[in-house]
């Protein structure tokens, strides 16, 4: 098996195709990028910008480069040395635009007759033999709108504005009307809002336009894997990303499915692990794609103290009932209709009404701790969840004992073996982590706001700081259990990415500072919503300077998925209003302005520190660094599509060719808004690490002795030497390094950042740290 040393993350869409990325690939070798790592690229709903919206599994998107394009850029990168990871989507498909998904349209057409009818996961008894789309909008009676059109080359079709429909066969021969016809298909058009209660086909999450695809049917499997399959016979390309897997009946059935498909490829799983949770040891992976890595890291640069002043200013409460609310909230409301399927199939030799099965399943979900179970893995976790729920609904104690042998039938002596888990086991798990991801990443984390740095997808913003010891044994296992487990600080899923977050996490160290600035710019700008006001005033000053609109775009979102002043579904005009006035304050020439950008300058220098040390310390640590494309300079993004902008390429080859031609000239760059600083690490660390591999194969902690030794952070990969600063207000605050000093194994070392030479034995830290915060020591004798 090719295993990555390190991969860069491209977008790929129609504006940065698959050709632009293979004429990249210069650019990435000379970085020193080992694997080209790619976003979705099968074809998916027109004008999509990320891919996830897959509407046909066949074909490479034409719109991204085609077939052609994935063969040029593949040729190049395996010219140049360098490997392709492909992102593929595998849960669900892209049905807002049925005449572009033939499966989609097959399956309104054709309905349970459909060949594709299996390919999709609908309860057809629950919409009366008829899937129902809630497409309509809120009039009165908005099936008037239906339009009947009758064409002899293409078979007649329903129309509703711009939506498209097909008619099944011999239903509109009769000149009926587009309403009766309508009532004659296997399709039901109804209210947009009745979704949340009464969608009978499973989604992704909530997003009605994304179909959930079963793709434990064999014939689903070969089919939707045929053209990746020809990736990896014609060797095009070399490893995958598994998107969501937490959504697949099987995950571990699937992933094995997969290890022959492609021979043994690398492949990772974006899963989201909670604290302490392990990926189930059976999945034939080499690990996740690094949100469990971003949190640790995160987590070394936040101060605790601090944190504890936030937490008692915020006057929150406490996360753990936070969540259980939103996940709640999210059972009985968005993912309702997720709920009710689950009530259907409870049996009723189990004695329970469907109200009452359905308040008691809705409870277990918002108490289920991490994002799903994977039976016969992670059964404890149900019983967790059964614990909870009881404490929470004792009146529920009886309902939720009948209910466990059925969702847990192998560990409850029910007579059901691994493998042969009922419809309701297997729906259940594949149902909790979508209250999970939306009570949580899409609620919870725009709710409790003391320190935004920490509400990270992956991360659990109750832990708030991780002391130098504790990384280290994370590290430790990390290199034990995981090595080829990928690590990131940016993804095109951050909520902020890497650099805002290392200037938001600045404020945990000037905690008083903080809760006086966000006093004065609630009064320079009032919302009358503190939570949100804090989390706005966060992302500001950790994106600052941005433009009007972006800021506009971000607080819009940001307050309706929080939900407690205004909503998606059912947005307060008049709030929104005051969130777009503060929005105006903060960018316009106001007091709300100055106060912001003088906080913002407060942060930036320690920000940049922050910045530096974490992207070094992710880059060496065990496991495969990714860079989000693009991050090889200061990126201060917000939450999706902020962070998925066009990326300067040039500007950022010409950086790289800078220090270059000053390499070996004694030449450091400032660290300051060019980010010359940051294209230095990144670049020193990916090349250390793909031409000199020998050096990054073990993990040792370094020791730290003197006053300041808890500002330094230090790891030796078996001949590379990281040396990070962490806490740097706390250390100015201190007066500096003072005697702090590290102590290096034997050897002759050499810092790939500045060319200073170092000893082994006992250095001092104020030397080492002389021009920059962080350093890169590869031993010159191994």
């Amino acid at each position: 098996m090719r295993t990555p040393r390190s991969t860069y993350r491209l977008q790929i869409r129609p504006e940065f195709d698959l050709f632009a990325a293979a004429r990249l690939v210069p650019y990435l070798q000379q970085l020193g990028v080992d694997w080209v790592y790619l976003s979705p690229i099968l074809t998916s709903e027109p004008g999509s910008d990320h891919g996830y919206d897959v509407t046909d599994f066949t074909t490479v998107d034409p719109a991204r480069g085609g077939a052609a394009g994935l063969q040029a850029l593949s040729e190049a990168a395996h010219a140049a040395g360098m490997g392709v990871l492909v992102d593929i989507v595998p849960n669900h498909m892209g049905v807002a635009t049925p005449a572009n998904n033939r499966w989609w349209w097959s399956l309104l057409a054709e309905g349970r007759g459909s060949r594709y009818a299996e390919a999709f996961d609908v309860d057809w008894d629950a919409g009366g033999g008829r899937i129902r789309l809630p497409v309509l909008g809120d009039g009165p009676d908005e099936l008037d709108q239906l339009e009947l059109v009758r064409d002899a080359g293409t078979g007649a079709e329903l129309r509703y504005y711009d939506h498209r429909f097909p008619v099944a066969a011999g239903t509109a021969d009769d000149g009926a009307g587009a309403r009766e016809v309508h009532d004659r298909q296997h399709y039901e058009l109804v209210n947009w809002r009745r979704a949340d209660a009464e969608l009978n086909y499973r989604r992704f999450f909530g997003v009605n336009s994304l179909a959930g695809v079963r793709v434990e049917v064999p014939w689903v499997f070969e089919e939707s894997h045929a053209e990746i399959k020809r990736w990896f016979d014609e060797r095009l390309v070399d490893g995958l990303r598994i998107d969501h897997p937490d959504g697949l009946a099987d995950p571990a059935g699937y992933l094995e499915r997969l290890h022959e498909l492609t021979g043994g490829a690398y492949v990772l799983v974006e899963k989201i692990l909670e604290p302490g949770e392990q990926l189930p040891e059976r999945w034939r992976c080499q690990g996740t794609t690094g949100y469990d890595a971003l949190a640790d890291v995160d987590r070394l640069f936040t101060d605790e103290a601090g944190c504890r002043t936030l937490t008692d200013a915020a006057q929150l409460m406490p996360y753990r009932q936070m969540i259980h609310g939103t996940k709640r909230m999210i059972a009985d409301g968005l993912l309702h209709s997720e709920v009710q399927r689950l009530t259907r199939l409870v049996p009723a030799s189990a004695g329970l009404d469907r109200g009452t099965a359905a308040d008691a399943l809705a409870e277990l979900l918002a108490c289920f701790p991490v994002y799903r179970s994977y039976l016969p893995d992670g059964a404890g976790y149900l019983a967790e969840a059964a614990v909870a729920a009881r404490i929470y609904r004792p009146d529920l104690a009886p309902a939720i004992a009948a209910l466990l042998p059925l969702l847990d039938p192998i560990h409850h002596g029910s007579g059901a073996e691994p493998g042969g888990l009922t419809e309701l086991a297997v729906r259940f798990q594949q149902t909790s982590g979508m209250v999970m991801a939306k009570g949580v990443e899409d609620t919870a984390f725009y709710r409790y706001t003391r320190l935004t740095s920490l509400n990270e997808v992956g991360a659990d913003p109750s832990h708030c700081a991780l002391e130098p010891f504790a990384l280290h044994a994370a590290l430790i296992r990390r290199q034990q259990e995981r090595p080829l487990a990928m690590t990131a600080l940016s993804t095109h899923d951050t909520k902020r990415s890497e650099d805002t977050r290392a200037r938001i996490s600045v404020l945990s160290e000037m905690p008083q500072d903080w809760i006086g600035t966000l006093r004065q710019l609630e009064d320079a700008a009032p919302l009358g919503d503190r939570p949100l006001a804090d989390l706005l005033w966060q992302a500001l000053a950790g994106a600052w300077p941005l433009d009007a609109e972006r800021a506009h775009a971000y607080a819009l979102k940001a307050a309706r998925e929080a939900g407690d002043s205004t909503r998606w579904t059912d947005p307060d005009e008049d709030f929104e209003k005051r969130l777009a006035s503060a929005v105006d304050a903060a960018c316009g020439d106001t007091e709300a302005n100055r106060i912001l950008a003088e906080l913002a300058a407060r942060l930036q220098q320690a920000g940049w520190t922050n910045s530096l040390s974490a992207k070094l310390v992710q880059l060496a640590m065990p496991g495969v660094p990714d860079v989000y494309q693009g991050t090889e300079f200061w990126d201060h993004s917000l939450v999706d599509p902020d962070n998925r902008r066009p990326v300067d390429f040039e500007a950022r080859r010409e950086a790289l060719a800078r220090l270059d031609a000053d390499a070996g000239t004694g030449a450091i760059p400032g660290i300051d808004a060019g980010a010359a600083a940051k294209m230095l690490v990144v670049s020193r660390a990916l090349r250390l690490r793909r031409d000199r591999p020998e050096l990054f194969t073990g993990y040792e902690a370094v020791a730290v002795r003197g006053q300041a030794a808890d500002h330094v952070f230090g790891f030796d990969r078996g001949g590379a030497v990281v040396l990070a600063t962490r806490l740097p207000l706390g250390l100015e605050h201190g007066g500096g390094w003072h005697d702090t000093a590290v102590v290096l194994p034997a050897g002759s070392w050499r810092d790939e950042l500045t060319g200073q030479a170092f000893a082994g034995g006992h250095q001092a830290v104020s030397g080492i740290f002389a021009q920059l915060p962080v350093a890169l020591l590869a031993r010159e004798d191994a």
